[in-house]
């Protein structure tokens, strides 16, 4: 277990961010709800639930951020991290549940479509883009390095859409009567929704996984320990995420015995950092590769005498 040596991303714009956001979308969502059903309004139903999975899945994604901050134990030598990349995949869960409703329900209204007020139904939504801009524009940072933050902006982005499409529909029923309208656009914020929702689950499942990173080149990475000045060979490489923004690398490394092994590990050690960012790191140095050997003769870093010890005990003698 490891306590003083992390790489840990800072989270605390994160949780701010999320925060507001979580205010901001609780509150609407109890107005947007109660104006949906007065005004039978399947678009504006479903940009209300929209509304709710935001909220959960807002709530869900700063619990995540606060269970993330947690110190390592005995039993969780990772710490909580990894709850992150959990919430993430409940929100696509969310999001797709919401699809197919919308969508159920929009099969029903297309045979026998209800009244649907024009004018409530075109000052909620504007209220509703107005909410979703302010959200949107809190979480944009974040969503770029953390797949929960990431969620919760798709969840926000497709809400956006979602008023944006009542807006429309509210204007074309109040000066067509085309109710069928209403319908639609809710079939279309449905549609819109489950590509962007896929994407986001194969994200989180690469994750749980322990697939390799996405950008991150497999073939580059093990070309580049190749090169390195010192190294035979490589195998048993193997990289992955603990959550987002926390990639780690172990590697065996055969190498050159008449080379200084400390020397061939920091130029490894270097370049990982330098062309991959990759800060978590084991190699295993050997002097053969390890299933080519009768007897194990990894070198084992810890427990190689350091250059301070070598000069105790040659004062001892």
């Amino acid at each position: 277990m490891s306590k003083g040596h992390t790489h840990a991303r800072p989270v605390a714009g994160h949780e701010l961010a999320l925060r507001w956001a979580l205010g901001l979308t609780a509150t609407f969502m109890m107005v947007e709800v109660f104006a949906g059903i007065v005004t039978s309004s399947l678009a504006l139903i479903s940009d209300a639930a929209h509304m709710f999975t935001d909220t959960a899945a807002l709530a869900i994604s700063l619990a995540a951020v606060r269970l993330a901050r947690r110190p390592v134990t005995s039993r969780l030598t990772f710490g909580y991290h990894r709850f992150e990349i959990l919430a993430a995949a409940f929100n696509a869960l969310l999001l797709f549940g919401v699809a197919i409703y919308i969508l159920v329900e929009a099969y029903g209204r297309f045979r026998n479509p209800p009244e649907v007020q024009s004018l409530p139904m075109l000052v909620v939504a504007a209220l509703g883009l107005i909410v979703n801009l302010i959200s949107m524009r809190l979480l944009s940072t974040g969503q770029q390095n953390s797949l929960n933050v990431k969620g919760a902006y798709l969840e926000v982005w497709s809400d956006l859409l979602g008023s944006i499409g009542v807006i429309v529909g509210a204007l074309v029923i109040r000066y067509t009567g085309w109710i069928w309208v209403d319908t639609a656009i809710a079939v279309g914020i449905g549609l819109w929704v489950l590509p962007r929702t896929w994407t986001l689950l194969k994200s989180t499942l690469n994750v749980l996984l322990e697939g390799v990173p996405e950008g991150m080149d497999l073939e580059k990475l093990d070309e580049a320990i190749r090169l390195t000045p010192g190294v035979t060979g490589v195998h048993d490489l193997h990289v992955w995420s603990l959550t987002s923004g926390k990639p780690s690398l172990t590697v065996h490394v055969v190498f050159d015995t008449r080379l200084d092994p400390w020397t061939v590990l920091s130029v490894i050690q270097s370049m990982l950092v330098l062309q991959f960012g990759l800060h978590h790191v084991t190699i295993q140095l050997e002097r053969t590769p390890c299933e080519q050997a009768q007897r194990p003769h990894s070198f084992n870093v810890g427990a190689l005498p350091t250059k301070q010890s070598t000069n105790q005990a040659g004062r001892r003698h």
